[in-house]
């Protein structure tokens, strides 16, 4: 009888998971997308701290040499060039004038008898860094830290303002319809027969430079993914059973919109948040290179690949290093993990 009871009991027991349930398990089935899942958490918890000031918030302080190099590398002998002797033009010396001459020769010999009155309070420069720092000296690390903690601030408050607003667009368009669905249609497509990237320099160009600037922009150009795909949904479930039993118990079309049928594609607002944190970063990257990002007194990835043409000019490449290795695995992570989770939530595997 026991056996028998436990028998009946194991698919009722499989059958009561719920989708994030079986989601969760399928996902950690998949060791690239779990290996991915943590590295941006890791990421996450390190905007968390880049928002805070715990990490990197000494980015702006001038400790080193201009273009100190990284301490690993070390300058071959060939680099290393004598001190080429002072000449003027062909071969002949710069003249120098003799003290005699020099109208300032005696001020300056007062002044370097009082030199150790007034000691030096500045602390000295370092000539390398583990990672080197750029033109003024910063930390390379340290402003890599802070600049991928402000990239991931703009794209994650960026992606949760355009799926806010494509949401309540497109759960209006699609549950109501009718005249509603078609103005709504209509803004859409006009919407979208502008180029996204016209679009965005556009609202940027106009609306100037800044953290809170950037994320309001950017939202504002980057719903329609979202619009498209929940006005689809919502067409789908409005006719559904459990939103026609809160229509006869009296549920307002507030509460079905956004109780009853919001809920049941929570799923897919997931990935597509994912996939909107990813764009949004890269667009980041793309207005503060051209100018029309973050403000002078700020920094992120964009800003740093602003000023690497003008480093790799001169030889020094340690901060566009910096910068490749930071956003390529952020978006690679953030890339597997959306594929990933498009997998592990589709409800068509979720018996799988």
């Amino acid at each position: 009888m026991t056996a028998l009871q436990n028998a009946a009991a194991a698919p009722l027991t499989a059958a009561s998971r719920s989708l994030w349930a079986l989601g969760w398990q399928r996902l950690k089935r998949n060791k690239v997308g779990f290996v991915s899942l943590w590295i941006v958490v890791a990421y996450l918890a390190l905007a968390v701290g880049g928002w805070f000031n715990l990490v990197g918030g000494r980015w702006a302080d001038e400790i080193a040499a201009p273009y100190a190099p990284p301490s690993w590398v070390r300058p071959s002998a060939e680099d290393v060039l004598p001190p080429a002797p002072q000449t003027a033009r062909g071969d002949q010396p710069i003249m120098t004038l003799t003290p005699e001459e020099d109208p300032i020769a005696k001020e300056l010999a007062a002044a370097r008898q009082h030199v150790g009155e007034y000691p030096d309070l500045a602390p000295a420069k370092l000539e390398s860094l583990p990672f080197g720092a750029d033109l003024r000296g910063r930390d390379i690390i340290q402003k890599t830290l802070k600049g991928t903690s402000t990239s991931i601030f703009v794209g994650v408050f960026g992606a949760v303002l355009s799926l806010l607003i494509g949401c309540v667009i497109g759960g209006v368009s699609g549950y109501f319809g009718g005249k509603v669905d078609d103005f709504l249609n209509w803004f859409y497509s006009i919407f979208t027969s502008v180029p996204d990237m016209l679009l965005l320099l556009s609202f940027a160009a106009v609306s100037g430079r800044g953290i809170a600037t950037i994320i309001t922009v950017m939202a504002f150009t980057s719903w329609t993914g979202t619009y498209r795909l929940v006005r689809a949904e919502y067409m789908k479930l409005k006719s559904r059973e459990f939103v026609q039993a809160a229509n006869a118990i009296g549920a307002s079309d507030s509460r079905r919109i956004f109780i009853h049928i919001l809920p049941n594609i929570s799923h897919l607002l997931l990935v597509q948040f994912s996939l909107l944190t990813v764009g949004l970063i890269k667009y980041e990257a793309i207005l503060s290179f051209l100018g029309f990002g973050v403000g002078v007194r700020e920094v992120s990835l964009g800003s740093m690949l602003a000023e690497a043409p003008t480093e790799l000019i001169q030889g020094y490449w340690w901060q566009m290093l910096a910068v490749t290795i930071a956003m390529s695995v952020l978006v690679t992570a953030f890339s597997l993990l959306v594929d990933a989770l498009r997998d592990a939530l589709d409800p068509r595997a979720a018996g799988n």
